[in-house]
């Protein structure tokens, strides 16, 4: 029900802010300014998202939890998503998105609310017979007719 509330509120408050900034601003300047959020926005996502997609590959790296990180470029992403739809109210949240200090409390807010079953960085190991004897390898049938021309070797059959 509250996912349907937001896609009725979201585009009437962004209709309002539209007709009010544009009546103390005019048309042009106002949409000047979605146009410039949107390109500023989609700037500081990218620069924002290949930091976070650094911190992700060193926490996989050193075998940390990557979760926080994982959180951090999800909201950059939804950050990007809302500074492209054009509108003043998702423009505030989308640039709010983008600040890691209200990234750090909104990761706090939801890590309080989601309950994650396990984490786990040790490999698994799986539960068939295993031997330690056996080594993995692939080959490939080299026929008599390719090597004619060249001098046996030892690891062929004569």
């Amino acid at each position: 029900m509250w996912l349907f509330v937001l896609f009725i509120a979201i585009p009437l408050i962004e209709i309002g802010l539209f007709i009010q900034v544009g009546g103390l601003i005019g048309l042009w300047p106002t949409l000047a300014i979605v146009i410039v959020t949107a390109v500023l926005g989609t700037s500081l996502m990218r620069a924002q998202g290949a930091m976070a997609m650094g911190q992700i590959r060193d926490n996989f790296n050193q075998l940390r939890d990557p979760t926080e990180s994982l959180a951090h470029g999800a909201m950059i992403l939804f950050a990007g998503a809302l500074l492209l739809t054009p509108g003043f109210f998702t423009d505030f949240f989308g640039f709010l998105l983008l600040l890691p200090p209200f990234r750090a409390v909104a990761y706090r807010w939801l890590k309080a609310r989601v309950k994650v079953q396990s984490f786990s960085t040790a490999p698994q190991q799986s539960q068939g017979y295993q031997r330690s004897d056996v080594i993995d390898g692939d080959f490939t049938e080299v026929s008599q007719q390719n090597n004619e021309n060249q001098p046996p070797s030892g690891w062929t059959r004569h």
